[in-house]
C-alpha cells in the first residue's frame, strides 16, 4: 500500500514540472513565430520606406507571397543553404503560384542579418535585390524569415 501511494505522489510531483517544459517550449516557440512575424513586418514597411524615396507606390503584403516567401525560407533553414532555388528545383515562379498567387515579379534571399533594417540595407545596396524593391511595377510583396541554429533565412517575394 505504502508503495502504491509513493508511486502516486511521485507522478502527482512530476506533474508540474512537465507542465513548466511543455509551457517553456510553447512559449520559446511562440517568441520565434512573434520574432519571425514583426521582422518580416518590418521589412515589409522599410521596403516601402525606400520604394516612396524612390517615387514608387508602396506594395501590399499579399498573404500568397508570404506563404511562399515563409516556404522558402523554411526550407533554406532547413538545408542551410542561401539560393533562388528551392526544394525539388522550385523557383520563386513555381513557388508564388502553387501559394495562390499568379503574377510573380521576382525574389531577394538573403541569410544571417541581424535586423530587419540590415537585410534590407545589404538588398538596397546589391544592384539586382535593390532593383526587385525599386521595380514600380510591383504590387505586392510576402516576407519570409526562418532560423536555422540562431541564424536567420529571409526571403521576400515580389508580385504584380
Amino acid at each position: 500500500m505504502r508503495s502504491s501511494i509513493t508511486k502516486r505522489l511521485a507522478l502527482i510531483a512530476m506533474i508540474p514540472a512537465t507542465l513548466l517544459v511543455v509551457v517553456a517550449f510553447a512559449s520559446s516557440a511562440q517568441a520565434a513565430v512573434t520574432g519571425s512575424a514583426k521582422l518580416q513586418s518590418d521589412i515589409a514597411v522599410l521596403t516601402n520606406k525606400q520604394r516612396a524615396a524612390h517615387g514608387c507606390k508602396a506594395v501590399v503584403v499579399s498573404p500568397a507571397l508570404t506563404r511562399a516567401a515563409v516556404g522558402h525560407s523554411a526550407y533554406q533553414a532547413r538545408t542551410k543553404t542561401m539560393s533562388h532555388t528551392g526544394s525539388a528545383g522550385s523557383t520563386f515562379i513555381t513557388r508564388s503560384k502553387a501559394a495562390g498567387y499568379s503574377r510573380p515579379l521576382s525574389e531577394n534571399v538573403a541569410y544571417g542579418f541581424s535586423s530587419a533594417s540590415a537585410v534590407v540595407g545589404a538588398w538596397m545596396k546589391s544592384p539586382g535585390h535593390r532593383a526587385n524593391i525599386l521595380n514600380c511595377k510591383a504590387i505586392a510583396v510576402g516576407v519570409g524569415v526562418a532560423y536555422a541554429g540562431g541564424t536567420p533565412y529571409f526571403t521576400q517575394d515580389f508580385g504584380y
